[in-house]
């Protein structure tokens, strides 16, 4: 079997596993991984009652995200070596790790957990829902906001929980997917631009941004590809630069063009107001109860979309090869 194929084959059951069992409930790996996380925050972060901290708060935080990232990535390594000398295990335990590391059926079962009640009209259990994977305030959303929020975060996370992980499987095998899922994770715990993160922080939001400059562009692509192409890349072209993050807002743009959707705008997060740009094509309606679904479908359809492009590179061993040494 070539690498690539173990590549494919792994992919495939990394997803049959995601698909059958969804995320572990208990003893998950990340859980511990964000245990150490917190450690390393509270004895190397120096915010105190209020304060930013000193000066060395960057150099803290680039330091504790080298302590809790580069050992674990290191150990990987090793291990990968090792079974490089039986290609069959080394597909089991690259497939076992990209599990993991990806959380698609979780994604779907959030997205639909808020779409259900919000169809329904039950406003209480659609804001108890959405609460579960936004930041923002969510006690006086109403039925636009609720599904704007929701399908962002659908749209968006479809690229980090699923994509990206993949994109650096590809790329650089185990290591890989474990140094970008490992990022990810600090990024969600420490890259807040409040005063206790504001510096310390700093190195965890950058390191994310860098591991999905070009996954979250191939995100868009895809979205563009199996939804509304014109519309997508319309968006696109026009919206690229105007959201505050370099990613998310080229993903969410792309998305809410690709399934029809007006997103964007202000919202409450943390007690204040927060202008924010629109995404899609202004002409779009706002966001409702099946856009989720719909957003939902878009990311199944980007998967598939994903999964038949690496294929089809696995079964061209030089453009592969090129592929990974690009």
């Amino acid at each position: 079997m070539t690498e690539g194929l173990s590549i494919v084959l792994a992919i495939l059951l990394a997803l049959l596993l995601d698909y059958r069992f969804q995320e572990p409930r208990s003893y998950h790996p990340l859980v511990g991984f964000g245990n150490l996380a917190i450690w390393l925050e509270k004895h190397l972060n120096r915010y105190r009652n209020g304060s930013q901290g000193d000066a060395s708060g960057k150099w803290r935080g680039i330091f504790a995200w080298c302590l809790a990232v580069l050992p674990i990535t290191f150990v990987a390594c090793v291990l990968m070596d090792i079974l490089a000398l039986n290609i069959w295990l080394e597909t089991l335990i690259g497939a076992a790790v990209l599990y993991l590391c990806i959380g698609w059926q979780s994604l779907l079962s959030h997205g639909r957990a808020i779409a259900v009640p919000l169809g329904q009209g039950d406003m209480g259990g659609a804001r108890q829902a959405v609460s579960m994977i936004v930041s923002r305030d969510t006690s006086e959303l109403d039925e636009t906001a609720i599904a704007t929020a929701a399908t962002e975060s659908v749209l968006e996370n479809g690229a980090d929980a699923i994509f990206a992980a993949i994109f650096w499987f590809c790329l650089l095998g185990v290591p890989g997917v474990v140094l970008y899922r490992m990022s990810n994770t600090l990024d969600a715990m420490w890259g807040y631009k409040n005063r206790r993160y504001l510096k310390f922080g700093w190195a965890a939001a950058r390191a994310d941004d860098v591991l999905n400059f070009i996954p979250a562009r191939l995100t868009a692509l895809s979205y563009c590809l199996v939804g509304k192409m014109s519309a997508g890349f319309k968006a696109w072209k026009r919206q690229r630069g105007n959201w505050k993050s370099p990613n998310a807002g080229l993903v969410m743009s792309s998305g809410a063009a690709a399934i029809g959707v007006k997103l964007g705008g202000g919202a409450v997060y943390h007690g204040k107001w927060q202008d924010r740009p629109v995404l899609g094509l202004v002409e779009d309606p706002t966001p409702k109860a099946r856009d989720i679904e719909a957003a939902c479908r878009l990311v199944n359809k980007a998967i598939l979309c994903w999964y038949l492009v690496i294929a089809a590179l696995a079964m061209a061993p030089s453009l592969w090869l090129t592929v990974r040494l690009m």
